[in-house]
């Protein structure tokens, strides 16, 4: 049975649809909502709302540079993350792809050790420690 060509075009049919399928999911949910749901406006209601507490003071106040550095970590290892997965996936492949059983071992080993370092480096710099506000930055 010869197999059809069809344009290359059809190739992205399925995804168009899917995308299609998901603006009229979303886009339904929300105008449901906007003709089915009580819409009672009050005092209450039109308030800012601070996770249950009531929003005192300016909403520009400053937040410690430990914050920002938490959340440079955070990103950081959750970088370390991503670059490790697609390794765990093809390590088995690996000794094909590049003629060594153990390069891809040691390959991972140092990118952990530069990780460590790095690990290290922010713990004696006392960024992980919460106890102590005036850690020396």
């Amino acid at each position: 049975m010869p197999m059809q060509s069809y344009p290359y075009i059809w190739q992205y049919l399925p995804l168009v649809l899917q995308i299609l399928v998901a603006v009229g999911l979303a886009g339904g949910m929300v105008g449901a909502s906007f003709f089915i749901g009580k819409h009672k406006r009050s005092r209450t209601k039109l308030g800012a709302y601070e996770c249950g507490m009531d929003p005192v003071g300016d909403a520009r106040g400053r937040f410690s540079v430990r914050f920002y550095m938490v959340a440079m970590l955070f990103i950081l290892f959750d970088v370390e993350a991503v670059f490790m997965l697609p390794w765990a996936v093809i390590y088995r492949r690996l000794p094909g792809i590049t003629g060594s059983r153990l390069f891809g071992f040691w390959e991972m080993l140092v990118y952990i050790g530069f990780v460590a370092v790095g690990l290290f480096y922010v713990w004696k710099k006392g960024i992980l420690n919460w106890s102590n506000d005036k850690a020396d930055l």
